[in-house]
């Protein structure tokens, strides 16, 4: 399983959101490349960047502090946050990002991501955040009716391989993740499944990665030194014991 470091960004700045409340944030630093650059040294593979205000405003508004982290290197990217069209995409691919996340507009402009999904293939993904169950959309700010689980259903029958499933109620909290919800999309098979929202203990990461989940994205645990890193590095490589 991969564990994929998370750096959201507001302003130009390293955030944690609790429960998606963008006035609720903590700045754990200025300097988006430097923390990509210590997530490197405790063994980090892979990173996950949100342009939190992109998502809001529906196109990137932290581009440059993205292209910062992307020069440094040595990093498997996948960024979201305000991707709407190809052009969006294309710059991010651009500076080496690896792959692409779309939110809003795989749930509001389903062609277009038919479209991202047949030119890019596994260079897409969706990132599907949901409260209750129910997708929501536009930066977490717009609730729809659309059922999480079953809409990941239907994102693997058009070709998408890779969803990143966030609970939103148990982002930032500190209070565990849903690992109810990961073991039911654990099921869907040909989907690869990235964990999002609250993962705060040891045990939920060998629980996710016990149910094959793809990988695990780590946030504030994580700044809050309430997780280790590099030990939750190790314990996802780790082979499942009978």
């Amino acid at each position: 399983m991969d564990i994929f470091p998370a750096i959201d960004l507001k302003d130009g700045a390293v955030v944690r959101l609790a429960r998606g409340n963008y006035n609720c944030v903590d700045i754990y630093s200025r300097d988006p490349a430097e923390i990509a650059r210590q997530f490197k040294k405790q063994g980090a593979t892979h990173l996950h960047i949100v342009d939190l205000n992109g998502a809001k405003e529906g196109a990137p508004v932290n581009f440059a502090a993205i292209a910062a982290v992307a020069a440094e290197g040595g990093l498997f990217l996948e960024v979201g946050g305000g991707i709407r069209d190809m052009a969006q995409a294309e710059r991010y691919f651009d500076l080496g990002v690896n792959r692409v996340i779309l939110g809003t507009a795989a749930i509001k402009d389903p062609e277009f991501l038919k479209i991202a999904t047949a030119s890019y293939g596994d260079k897409i993904a969706v990132g599907v955040d949901t409260n209750n169950g129910k997708v929501a959309v536009n930066g977490w700010l717009e609730m729809t009716e659309t059922d999480g689980a079953e809409f990941c259903a239907r994102l693997r029958d058009i070709g998408v391989r890779t969803v990143i499933y966030t609970d939103i109620s148990k982002d930032g909290m500190l209070s565990g993740t849903n690992l109810d919800i990961y073991k039911t999309l654990s099921e869907i098979k040909g989907l690869d499944i990235i964990a999002s929202g609250g993962i705060s203990h040891e045990n939920e990461i060998t629980a996710l990665r016990d149910m094959n989940i793809a990988g695990a994205i780590v946030g504030k645990a994580i700044y809050e030194r309430k997780l280790d890193l590099a030990r939750v590095i190790a314990l996802a490589a780790e082979v499942q014991k009978c």
